[in-house]
């Protein structure tokens, strides 16, 4: 063998004897490694969608400033609070069943009648007292809080159901 040879030779390194007289291999990348970084980024993400998905029962969904008379009547009957903020003249001669009168110049006053864990639905004549009564709400922390577009006028054309008297 040639001194070239044998200095090649002599710096590639050998296999060493490892435990039990076993040669140790150089070091390869573990496949099964990634796939635990990759399952655990998997995971991360859909733990990051599940919690603040929309329709997570644990979190507050914002409603849209104002709603359609067919999209109110459709949020009472999934439970929502509506809240009229008519003067009790008008309440009297027509409202939705199951509101709250609460008159527009005491809602203030009076934000610990209104429920802050579900949907509220602000309602007046004609729409414009309802928008001041949402955003009064709004202002005070509510946060699932929206009105009426068209008011009662809307509500009783539209041939929904009103009830009289106090």
């Amino acid at each position: 063998m040639s001194k070239t040879n044998q200095r090649q030779t002599s710096n590639q390194k050998k296999p060493t004897a490892g435990p039990k007289g076993k040669q140790s291999q150089p070091a390869k990348p573990r496949p099964a490694l990634t796939w635990v970084w990759i399952a655990l980024a998997v995971l991360a993400v859909v733990s990051v969608w599940w919690f603040t998905r929309p329709d997570n029962p644990g979190q507050s969904v914002s409603l849209p400033r104002e709603v359609s008379v067919a999209e109110a009547a459709a949020l009472r009957d999934e439970g929502a609070f509506v809240l009229d903020v008519r003067e009790l003249s008008e309440w009297t001669a027509g409202h939705i069943p199951g509101a709250t009168l609460i008159p527009l110049g005491e809602l203030s006053s009076r934000l610990a009648e209104v429920p802050a864990n579900v949907k509220v639905v602000v309602v007046c004549r004609s729409g414009n007292r309802s928008a001041q009564g949402r955003d009064i709400l709004l202002q005070a922390g509510y946060e699932t809080v929206t009105s009426m577009a068209g008011g009662m006028n809307e509500w009783t054309a539209g041939g929904y159901p009103t009830v009289t008297g106090p």
